[in-house]
């Protein structure tokens, strides 16, 4: 939200400097994301002045051309050529100086010195749109106000620099989003940290009363909870145009576009004083009739935006007798909205349930000042003021006449929160003693009422625009966010504590591997837990009975809690893809949630959750340069990154067991498997399934259960062990077997045959062919032999091999090509 320096003062007469003024701010809770100097006219008319035009001539070379002498308060008279056809001696014109900056459309000219024809010119008079003080470039801008020449063109025409500032207000500070709120706390602070007693002050109301006989119409609240308080007022004859240029220039400089007066009156005094109001054009209210209720389930409603929207049962609804007019508290309707035809206006200044504006602005996607406000609690009290004052500029600057009497339907008030506080607890709380003369400052000062003192005990009584303070502490913060966090001095006793922490550290170790995969060239994503459930209903690979469904989602798209990182990965891939970035290797640590034990006595043990680590890896390996060849990434290359990090974890991937996994969402898959329960699998993503994603080329896919690897690797410590003294020794097989024999079974024999001596054992070929026999291939194995104690002699290394050979045909039928 914006906050104008100049209208701040309006209602405090601050002297404080606009740069100051920002970190004051920032210190009582309201965060500055910006600052900025603000001019009603762009650039401020710097460098234009008020001239008075001595002579005129015609150009002696161009006969559209006038040659002028100025008197511009320069300490000479300037010679200035002009092209308008009404310039003449003895007129106040605006004059720009060279080095001043004027306008020309959307394009900007720089005033400079120049020769026209032959002829000196040394600056321009201006006309009205050039200066931003109109649309009109028949000719030049004819003043008629005298003025000393060389008086600035901004003082001249009143144009006033302001300061704005943004200010990002917290959900719980509504009560100060406003220029009043802001003036108030501004007054606290100012009084108790710089002794300087200031009070801020609204315009009175002394003028409020009837101008006309006519009543005002009938107001019936059908649902009192979702409205608490309705006000409302008719206006007669009131005459819709553009409002004054103080009260374009007040909104301008807070970002909003003025529409006419009676709009902008309402947004006025909403910014004013930081109650909503909506004006309705009387004549569109049939019945002569407002009532505020709920309309049928997909009732369409055309709002002010031209856009046609269904209705919920549960939306608020500003009616008439016949149809709805507005979305309460949120957004208008196209029909009854104030327009330049309007004669007659019903002005509404109201309360409505926060969780009820909410919903409703959630639900059609709408976030209006009036929503921002009264979702977070619009104060009550103010309604029938914010009322009389829009009112009152209403038939100051459009001529209304206000009906006799206004309709006020409070049914039951919302009363104010009294709560017991101790100073004593307060400045334990702070930890500093701070005066009880400042304390009462400030509570008075923020409108906070002392009922009662009996020291150190108060009694106080919360205004309801304080919609953050239910208790002492909340106080507490409120006395200690005026007097400064700054003021609090840093203690000299320092406490500590001893802490343990369980090794391994989960965190550090995701950590680690996350480097190891970003070094790698790997990217980490993270994807929204939520997701659409038919992600998973109709997936062979998931059990829809243990999918976590939200019981009132955002949208269909956001109704349940993944099961696995697998959607997610393939919808970040697909949208890269579509955006032409197809070389991607990609990973994500993420939760998985499960629904498993309905018979669970407490609601949070029916529900599990796990981590996982996924990998997805899809196009080339690197990037194309012409000093390395494209290759494409594999299953083998995934592979490699898997067992790379088992290894980082301390899990020899040797120690697994190998199988195809089964699950449809692969072609071609790997899992490992340790104690009969799965580690990770690993393959390429089907054809049907990356279809339902829109993906066409190959995606290779890993999967590991975190937790589980976790646990496996807990206990896990690094040895150390010197290097071998002897050398070792390389053997090659080229071994005949059937197609269903694996290599890890290869090396699951070798390793039991001789485990002290076979070191590594490798695969370095595979051949098919029908060559070979039926249903077989060939794999051309590598071990590497070496003894810890001696070197191996030839004669020990055949002796071994010939023991494995013997092995794998007895167990596998290998043979020897």
């Amino acid at each position: 939200m914006k906050i104008s320096y100049n209208w701040l003062r309006d209602y405090l007469p601050l002297n404080t400097d606009p740069h100051e003024l920002a970190e004051i701010l920032t210190d009582i809770g309201h965060e500055i994301e910006d600052f900025e100097e603000w001019w009603p006219v762009e650039g401020g008319m710097k460098g234009i002045v008020i001239g008075k035009v001595l002579e005129s001539h015609k150009h002696p070379s161009a006969d559209k051309l006038t040659v002028n002498l100025v008197e511009a308060g320069q300490g000479k008279p300037l010679t200035i050529v002009c092209g308008a056809p009404n310039v003449a001696a003895g007129q106040i014109v605006p004059v720009a100086l060279p080095g001043s900056v004027v306008s020309k459309g959307k394009e900007k000219i720089e005033i400079k010195t120049t020769t026209i024809r032959g002829q000196v010119s040394e600056g321009m008079i201006c006309a009205e749109d050039e200066i931003g003080m109109g649309n009109s470039h028949e000719g030049i801008m004819v003043l008629d106000r005298p003025a000393e020449p060389g008086t600035p063109a901004a003082g001249y025409f009143g144009i006033e620099k302001d300061y704005v500032y943004t200010v990002g207000f917290t959900p719980n500070r509504i009560d100060s989003a406003s220029h009043f709120g802001i003036a108030r706390e501004l007054a606290a602070y100012m009084s108790v940290n710089r002794g300087i007693e200031l009070s801020p002050v609204l315009p009175g109301l002394e003028n409020f009363g009837a101008g006309t006989s006519e009543e005002t119409f009938e107001v019936i609240i059908e649902n009192q909870e979702l409205c608490p308080r309705y006000t409302g007022v008719n206006i007669y004859n009131v005459k819709v145009a553009e409002s004054p240029l103080w009260l374009q220039n007040r909104l301008k400089a807070i970002g909003l576009g003025p529409v006419n007066n009676v709009v902008d009156i309402t947004n006025y005094v909403q910014h004013e004083i930081g109650q909503p109001l909506h004006a309705f054009d009387a004549d569109m209210i049939k019945g002569r009739k407002v009532i505020i209720r709920n309309l049928p389930d997909k009732t369409r409603f055309i709002t002010l935006d031209g856009v046609e929207r269904e209705l919920s049962g549960k939306d608020l609804m500003i009616c008439n007798t016949e149809e709805g007019m507005c979305i309460a508290g949120v957004f208008g309707g196209l029909k009854s909205g104030v327009t330049e035809k309007t004669v007659n206006v019903f002005l509404e200044s109201a309360y409505f349930n926060p969780v009820s504006i909410r919903k409703t602005a959630k639900r059609h996607q709408l976030n209006t000042d009036a929503s921002y406000r009264f979702e977070r609690g619009a104060d009550p009290e103010i309604t029938d003021w914010a009322l009389k004052r829009a009112a009152l500029l209403i038939k100051e600057i459009a001529g209304g006449k206000i009906a006799s009497g206004i309709r006020d339907i409070y049914p039951r008030k919302i009363n104010r929160i009294i709560l017991p506080v101790s100073c004593e607890r307060i400045n334990r709380l702070i930890g500093k003693e701070i005066p009880v003369e400042d304390i009462r400052k400030i509570l008075t000062r923020l409108g906070i009422n002392i009922l009662s003192e009996n020291l150190p005990e108060m009694q106080v009584e919360i205004p309801p625009r304080k919609t953050d303070m239910q208790n002492e502490a909340d106080v507490t913060e409120e006395i200690l966010r005026i007097y400064g966090y700054n003021r609090i001095e840093t203690g000299t006793h320092i406490n500590s504590s001893l802490t343990f922490s369980v090794k391994p550290d989960r965190n550090r170790m995701i950590n680690v591997i996350s480097e190891m995969l970003s070094s790698n060239g790997f990217n980490e994503i993270m994807c929204n837990s939520l997701v659409p459930s038919a992600w998973f209903d109709d997936n062979p690979d998931f059990d829809k009975n243990t999918l976590v469904r939200l019981a009132n989602p955002l949208s269909s798209d956001l109704n349940a809690m993944r099961q696995s990182l697998l959607p997610g990965g393939l919808s970040v891939i697909a949208r890269n893809i579509n955006h032409q970035n197809y070389n991607l290797k990609l990973y994500e640590f993420g939760n998985c949630y499960f629904y498993g034990n309905p018979s669970a006595p407490r609601p949070v043990d029916r529900y599990s959750e796990k981590m996982s680590l996924d990998l997805f890896l899809t196009g080339n390996r690197h990037k194309q340069s012409w000093n390395e060849k494209s290759t494409h990434g594999d299953f083998f290359y995934l592979k490699s990154f898997i067992e790379m990090i088992f290894r980082r974890m301390g899990l020899e991937p040797e120690s697994l067991n190998l199988y195809e996994s089964g699950k449809a969402c692969f072609s071609d898959s790997l899992v490992y498997l340790k104690n009969n329960k799965v580690v990770a699998e690993a393959g390429r993503i089907s054809q049907a399934y990356r279809l339902k994603f829109d993906i066409e080329q190959e995606v290779y896919y890993g999967h590991i259960e975190w937790d589980y690897l976790f646990n496996l690797t807990a206990d896990h410590a690094v040895s150390y062990r010197e290097l071998p003294k002897f050398p070792w020794v390389r053997r090659d097989l080229a071994l005949l077997v059937d197609r269903e024999v694996r290599f890890s079974q290869i090396r699951e024999i070798a390793s039991k045959t001789n485990k002290h001596i076979i070191r590594e054992v490798g695969l370095f070929d595979v051949y098919e062919s029908e060559s070979l026999g039926h249903n077989r291939k060939s794999y051309a194995v590598s071990f590497i032999l070496q003894d810890q104690q001696r070197t191996l002699t030839e004669k020990q290394i055949d002796k071994i091999m010939s023991d494995l050979i013997k092995e794998l045909n007895t167990k596998l039928g290998a043979v020897l090509r």
